[in-house]
């Protein structure tokens, strides 16, 4: 039974998935399925760039820095280029914000979404040939359709996301998405051009041996960051970090583990983007069975004050956040 029914998965298609589960959606009337598949369409186009990108000159930095002070590659305008004329072209969104820019790029007064996306995570590793990903998150908008975009429609709560995800680009790419009923993954499968389902139902364990943590910022770290590493070594627990954020959270999600960017010095109030890299992924993992936290409240609860806000972050394995958080 239990072959036949992963014989029956494995092999359909992202747009017959979207097109089963329709009904799923809170507000079903098709849009949020098209959207979904503008952005798997941008992927498939960022993909082809990624893999070409030491033929083509696509590789290092622009000499110019984004909005949140980090050094911008080339395929970073790129991406952020490919994903916002895909959903510009979709119409279905209202507005996009992302890492890229320093405002909301207004999209179309009758769209009935907001989209928050980091184009290109961890792109600073693309010249050593590391996997890096892109997340977004979809919100459906609070304001009149048809009116100009609102503050309202932008600041929203993670707990408000519709939709949000992620794409790997590594080994082979996956795109994986929660609408709010469980996590699925689909995997690349470029001689047909076409995501499969690869990984239903996507269950993250709820223990591992597993920490991600850059400990070059240790001496910096919170004294309860300090002994929860301590703890995790006194456990041999396994360290691996990578340094792309969705690498690192894949990885994690699949065998076990936790992810740790904690509040340092240098930045006080953490680095990660609320936006664009927290909240899609503590939906992720809220709906696979993991948990997120700034390391006193739950991601998702946090109302943001600015489209570029930062914050520490604990995600990964229900119990080893509780762990590290000391909840």
């Amino acid at each position: 039974m239990e072959q036949s029914r992963i014989a029956h998965s494995i092999g359909i298609a992202l747009d017959r998935f979207i097109k089963n589960n329709q009904e799923q959606f809170q507000f079903a009337s098709g849009e949020l399925s098209q959207l979904l598949r503008d952005i798997a369409l941008a992927s498939k186009v960022v993909n082809r760039e990624v893999n070409k990108a030491g033929l083509i000159d696509l590789m290092g930095g622009l000499g110019s820095q984004n909005t949140a002070g980090d050094e911008q590659q080339k395929l970073d305008v790129l991406a952020n280029i490919r994903f916002t004329r895909a959903l510009t072209k979709g119409g279905e969104a209202c507005a996009l914000i992302s890492e890229e820019t320093e405002s909301y790029v207004d999209l179309n007064n009758n769209g009935k979404y907001v989209i928050a996306i980091d184009p290109l995570d961890g792109s600073s590793n693309i010249d050593v040939n590391v996997s890096i990903g892109t997340i977004f998150s979809i919100y459906r908008r609070k304001s009149a359709e048809g009116t100009p975009i609102t503050e309202e429609d932008i600041l929203q709560k993670g707990s408000e996301q519709v939709a949000a995800g992620y794409i790997l680009y590594g080994s082979s790419t996956m795109l994986v998405y929660t609408t709010g009923h469980g996590v699925n993954g689909f995997t690349y499968e470029p001689t047909l051009g076409e995501y499969f389902l690869s990984h239903p139902d996507l269950r993250m364990p709820e223990d591992g041996k597993i920490f991600s943590i850059n400990e070059g910022g240790y001496n910096s770290f919170p004294a309860s960051v300090k002994e929860y590493i301590k703890y995790c070594k006194d456990k041999n627990f396994t360290a691996r970090y990578i340094g792309s954020l969705v690498a690192d959270f894949h990885r994690n999600m699949l065998k076990g583990g936790i992810y740790v960017y904690p509040a340092t010095a240098k930045d006080p109030r953490g680095k990660l983007r609320l936006m664009y890299e927290c909240n899609a992924l503590a939906f992720v993992a809220e709906q696979a069975g993991g948990k997120a936290s700034d390391g006193k409240n739950r991601i998702l609860d946090i109302q943001p004050e600015t489209l570029h806000q930062r914050t520490p972050f604990f995600t990964g394995s229900k119990n080893m956040v509780e762990k590290a958080i000391g909840g």
